[in-house]
């Protein structure tokens, strides 16, 4: 891999993961949650997410393992499509669920709790993201390094994804301590962990990278993002009780990315 390549997947993992700054931003200045945007955002990534998985890496992995002469090569890109979504899944299973920045949150709801429930709320919640975005900048960033062309909407998409986290994080932060740039930057700190999960989880392979390990990673990659959009993105799109808006989203979200392969 080139250095130019590397710095390409760094940056757009980087913008992935810290978006959720955004998150915190639209939590200060939004006295009231806007459930039309984040359903129809949400909605959006996962459309992208699961069109690119599917129609785009599920068949690149499949032709790497192939071109790296893989006994049974359609047998292994299952495998390890499945493999992704056990990881994730086992990753998400170790968060309880009232910690857990998937968990919706809405802004209004935030003020009646305790200070002291709502500082360990957002601290739990920031050390949840960061372990929770570590295979997922694993995922951004393999995919920068193998088909750039189709990376840019896949950060996009986990950006939208990461803007709730960032919600998350800052809002009860923010109401027990009053603090608005300790919040703001404590959601922000939580989103480093993709660029930080990425480049570990490159040098960790690099001395090991070939066709058959970047097959097995891109087929772990569409696993993880189906398991992001099915099990996170589309429920907590109707979590904020706006179904029309998240399928609307979810449609978009499908078509752009279809129009954006048919133009590569």
């Amino acid at each position: 891999m080139v250095t130019t390549n590397i710095l390409f997947a760094l940056i757009l993992t980087s913008f992935a993961g810290l978006s959720t700054g955004i998150g915190s931003a639209i939590a200060f200045f939004a006295k009231k949650t806007n459930t039309k945007f984040l359903s129809t955002a949400l909605g959006f990534s996962a459309g992208v997410m699961i069109y690119v998985s599917f129609v785009e890496i599920f068949p690149q992995a499949r032709d790497l393992l192939i071109k790296s002469g893989t006994a049974t090569p359609v047998l292994t890109t299952v495998i390890a499509f499945f493999v992704g979504i056990a990881i994730i899944y086992m990753i998400d299973m170790l968060i309880p669920n009232a910690e857990n920045p998937h968990e919706m949150h809405m802004v209004e709801d935030m003020g009646g709790q305790r200070e002291k429930q709502l500082k360990r709320m957002g601290l739990m919640m920031a050390l949840a993201i960061g372990i929770h975005n570590f295979p997922e900048g694993m995922a951004t960033f393999t995919s920068a390094l193998v088909s750039p062309d189709i990376a840019i909407p896949i950060a996009i998409a986990i950006a939208i994804h990461n803007i709730p986290e960032g919600i998350a994080v800052s809002v009860p932060i923010y109401y027990a301590t009053g603090n608005r740039k300790k919040a703001f930057w404590l959601s922000l700190a939580s989103g480093m962990a993709e660029p930080i999960g990425g480049l570990i989880g490159y040098f960790i392979l690099m001395p090991f990278m070939s066709d058959f390990t970047l097959g097995l990673l891109m087929a772990s990659v569409a696993g993880i993002m189906v398991f992001i959009s099915v099990d996170e993105l589309l429920p907590g799109a109707e979590k904020y009780g706006e179904h029309h808006f998240s399928i609307a989203g979810f449609v978009a979200g499908m078509a752009v990315m279809a129009i954006s392969l048919l133009m590569l």
